[in-house]
């Protein structure tokens, strides 16, 4: 909600919890549609983050199989999302807000600026 609120104010504008590709289904956290940026907010356990990752000692083998599951989809709809012209920023839980609105405005506002080249 953090990043949201900073990104509004911004005043930037975008959808929340939105598919970026027709028949994919998977949802991003913040979308900029025109743009072609779509923003996945990871939690640190869920999506192994490198700095604050733990590895439950019960049921481990079941929970790394998890992980690496989520990882793996992680990459895989990175790739199709780039594939179809699309930029996917990940966020970790831990960043600070403000940190990671000025990386993902800084993203958005180049591909605008890039697709207004274009056109």
């Amino acid at each position: 909600m953090a990043l949201r609120r900073i990104l509004h104010a911004s005043g930037l504008r975008y959808r929340v919890h939105r598919r970026p590709l027709k028949g994919v289904r998977r949802e991003a956290d913040i979308v900029f549609g025109p743009a072609k940026v779509a923003v996945f907010v990871d939690g640190c356990f869920w999506h192994a983050c490198p700095e604050h990752a733990t590895w439950p000692k019960r049921n481990s083998e079941f929970w790394r199989t998890k992980i690496e599951k989520n990882r793996t989809r992680d990459a895989n709809t990175d790739a199709r999302l780039e594939a179809a012209g699309w930029v996917s920023v990940r966020v970790w839980e831990h960043e600070a807000a403000d940190e990671a609105a000025a990386r993902v405005a800084a993203v958005v506002e180049a591909r605008k600026a890039l697709l207004r080249t274009r056109a």
